[in-house]
């Protein structure tokens, strides 16, 4: 795997399940985007220009279903996430030498829980998680696992 020398685009989503319809979502000027996964939750892709780039989407796709990954790696575990736990990614886009590559950065919260608890949550999930099965050992791939 070759890591990136110099990032030259990146696409950043923050994504939460919302269980308010009345909450503030996105601001003016930016996409807002409810998505959907498998098992009937909505997620919230918010934040993201008017013009989304394939870095943006690819962010947001794999946000959908990480989080989705995520409660199942709960639940597995037997253990209940907070309700305001999110997962922010960072999808990069960029170069070493002439050759051009991808890069991701993981920042999932999970407030309150054992970190730990937490770090095992979130490889478990990407374990589950198809889009995490798929560029695993193709793309650097960082993960912070925030839990205060």
């Amino acid at each position: 795997m070759t890591k990136i020398e110099k990032v030259i685009f990146s696409g950043n989503t923050h994504t939460t399940v919302n269980r308010d319809p009345n909450a503030q979502r996105g601001e003016h000027g930016v996409v807002d985007i409810k998505l959907s996964a498998p098992g009937g939750e909505n997620h919230e892709f918010i934040a993201a220009e008017p013009h989304p780039t394939a870095e943006q989407l690819f962010a947001g796709a794999w946000s959908a279903c990480y989080i989705t990954a995520l409660g199942l790696a709960a639940s597995l575990k037997k253990v209940a996430l907070p309700a305001d736990y999110s997962v922010d990614i960072q999808v990069d886009i960029g170069q070493t030498g002439p050759g051009w590559f991808l890069g991701a950065q993981f920042t999932i919260r999970m407030p309150g829980l054992a970190q730990d608890v937490a770090e095992a949550i979130a490889h478990s999930a990407h374990q589950i998680c198809p889009y995490s099965k798929a560029v695993k050992g193709n793309i650097e791939l960082g993960v912070k696992v925030v839990t205060v």
